[in-house]
């Protein structure tokens, strides 16, 4: 039978599952229990001690049978209330029976009350009061005749004793083990902090602990995050070396071709210059977020000293709205550069760029838009590969480049836990980019 209709209404995290695990069953074996013991074993013992001391009741108003007076009546029973640990009176003319009021948790009460109704047709009432001794009210030819005796001799003096006992005790244990488990999913609560404070491109101390299990989950966590971070060093150093060995052949075909008239050196020139471009984007992208380290950062200010660089640069950017206020945590170089390739994309696309930063208590979102061509639906999957250019001509004279701009701001996005959102701009019309990461 499919239980998907059972999942909306079931905890979501494994500390709730787990208390649900540990605290139905418990719930179910006391019910089971409990309604076992009172209706096999409990009932069972209270008709039979009921039916004892009903035939004991027969014996004493046998005995009163056939007295003309009340004091008669009393006399001659009492050898037998003696030995039963009895004791009898008349009420008065004008007094009532005293019943009280029964206790709520005295659950066996109404099954007393039936069993001396159905075994004495004399009876009128009975009285249970908490420590005192039974009072049961019979109606005879000389007058309503109260007899007094314990209370166990008609059930069990505490049945309820048994349901509190195994309910206190199942509370003590079941919040031990909610102690107990707490301890025991605090490992994999950290092992899950410090896997989500990495994929946000931010390395907090941790040590694994905890059950075997949970170990070998955090010491497996800490080699892949060891390996990457090795790889990440590695293709960093590797990009850096390559390009620094490249500079320098370059740096010598331009003091060769000054040399050269200028008519001859200038399209060997924007050969070596692109070349040089090109090893700067290169080096861009293999560094990625290895610049700095997480800061607290107030984006509002941070996002406005961007913009006015850009526009002492020459460039035609507008910082339109800041919704929200607040610090956020991530590595401001490296979100700097992101922002600066949406800039530099959306100019060289188009003629201008709006920017605009929205705070959420859970999210921050930087939006650039520009008024240029856009990039259709199904292009922008492709638009953030490495080395994609989306210009069919392929003519890099117009700026079209290596093909990395979108994708190092993807590549960074997804490093602070985020992701780059490509859309098409409501105010400018062009291409609109949203860099999303959360709080």
């Amino acid at each position: 039978m499919s239980s998907h209709w059972l999942k909306p209404y079931m905890p979501r995290s494994l500390y709730a599952r787990a208390a649900l695990i540990l605290v139905v069953p418990v719930v179910v074996v006391l019910l089971v229990v409990s309604i076992a013991f009172m209706q096999k074993h409990l009932e069972d013992v209270t008709a039979q001690m009921t039916r004892n001391a009903v035939r004991e009741v027969n014996l004493v108003t046998d005995v009163m049978q056939g007295a003309e007076t009340q004091q008669e009546a009393l006399a001659a029973a009492q050898p037998d209330m003696e030995a039963l640990q009895m004791t009898a009176r008349f009420l008065r003319p004008n007094e009532e029976p005293e019943v009280g009021k029964r206790r709520w948790y005295d659950f066996i009460a109404p099954q007393l009350v039936n069993e001396l109704r159905g075994a004495l047709p004399e009876f009128v009432a009975i009285a249970l009061p908490r420590g005192q001794p039974v009072r049961l009210y019979l109606a005879t030819d000389l007058g309503i005749l109260e007899l007094a005796f314990e209370r166990r001799r008609l059930s069990p003096v505490a049945p309820h004793q048994l349901i509190v006992t195994m309910v206190f005790f199942a509370v003590l244990m079941t919040s031990i083990s909610f102690l107990y488990m707490r301890n025991q999913l605090r490992p994999i609560t950290r092992l899950a902090e410090a896997a989500q404070a990495f994929g946000r491109g931010r390395t907090v101390p941790y040590s694994p602990s905890g059950a075997i299990e949970v170990r070998a989950a955090g010491n497996a966590f800490v080699d892949m995050r060891t390996r990457i971070e090795r790889q990440m060093e590695q293709r960093t150093l590797m990009l850096s070396g390559v390009s620094h060995d490249l500079r320098t052949p370059l740096t010598r075909l331009k003091l060769g071709l000054s040399l050269l008239p200028e008519d001859e050196s200038a399209p060997l020139m924007n050969d070596v210059n692109e070349m040089q471009s090109l090893l700067d984007a290169f080096l861009e992208f293999s560094r990625g977020t290895a610049e700095g380290s997480p800061e607290n950062v107030d984006p509002a200010v941070w996002l406005r000293q961007i913009t006015e660089d850009a526009l002492r640069a020459g460039h035609s950017v507008k910082l339109v709205s800041v919704e929200g206020q607040g610090t956020v945590s991530f590595r401001p170089m490296a979100m700097r550069r992101a922002v600066e390739n949406l800039i530099g994309n959306a100019v060289r696309y188009g003629t201008c760029a709006e920017v605009s930063l929205t705070l959420t208590p859970k999210s921050m979102r930087i939006r650039v838009e520009d008024d240029g061509p856009g990039i259709p639906v199904e292009q922008r999957t492709e638009a953030v590969k490495p080395f994609t250019r989306l210009d069919p001509a392929r003519n890099q004279n117009l700026g079209s480049g290596v093909g990395l701009g979108l994708a190092i701001v993807a590549d960074i996005a997804r490093a602070h836990g985020g992701a780059l959102r490509l859309g098409k701009s409501e105010n400018l019309g062009g291409l609109c980019a949203d860099i999303i990461i959360g709080r």
